[in-house]
């Protein structure tokens, strides 16, 4: 069954998004699931790609990056993030760095629908329990929540998250 255009999330529309803050690095581990949006940030040439060998690192690694004047993004799967929890609570929350994480929902499958996969089963409540707060992209029209998280972790000084519903379309 073919989408619908307002139901569709387009790896340039993220792009789009990102770059209306001013996003100037995205550090992830490149992935099958992302090769749209690492396709569409090559084409675009306008933010730095930063590949790490390890989730554990992409933190770390944005967190110097914003110490050095840079307004990086990471963006990693949920297995990647359940990954890096040593990281995450070590350097995003006890520091205290104002980041945004896009982190793919894997086994989401809408409003309330989770598959089998254990990983969709714990992404929330994994958020939840470190105090993250994060909101769902699911298409095209949702890619504006990706400003508000935005803008609320450089407020609040405090990581924040993008849960990422779907896979990218071109």
């Amino acid at each position: 069954m073919a989408e619908t255009a307002q139901h569709i999330l387009h790896a340039t529309s993220l792009l789009t998004e990102l770059k209306k803050n001013g996003v100037t690095h995205i550090v992830w581990l490149p992935d099958t699931e992302t090769s749209s949006m690492f396709r569409a940030i090559e084409a675009d040439g306008g933010v730095h790609l930063v590949p790490v060998c390890r989730e554990g690192e992409s933190m770390p690694i944005a967190a110097g990056l914003i110490a050095g004047g840079a307004k990086p993004v990471v963006l990693i799967q949920s297995t990647g993030f359940f990954e890096s929890g040593d990281s995450i609570r070590g350097v995003c929350l006890d520091i205290g760095i104002p980041l945004l994480i896009l982190i793919g929902y894997r086994g989401y499958e809408g409003a309330g629908g989770r598959t089998g996969d254990s990983a969709a089963v714990f992404m929330e409540p994994i958020l939840k329990t470190w105090g993250i707060p994060y909101q769902i992209v699911q298409d095209d029209a949702d890619c504006s929540r990706i400003s508000e998280e935005y803008q609320a972790a450089l407020q609040t000084k405090h990581t924040r998250a993008i849960l990422v519903g779907r896979e990218y379309g071109e």
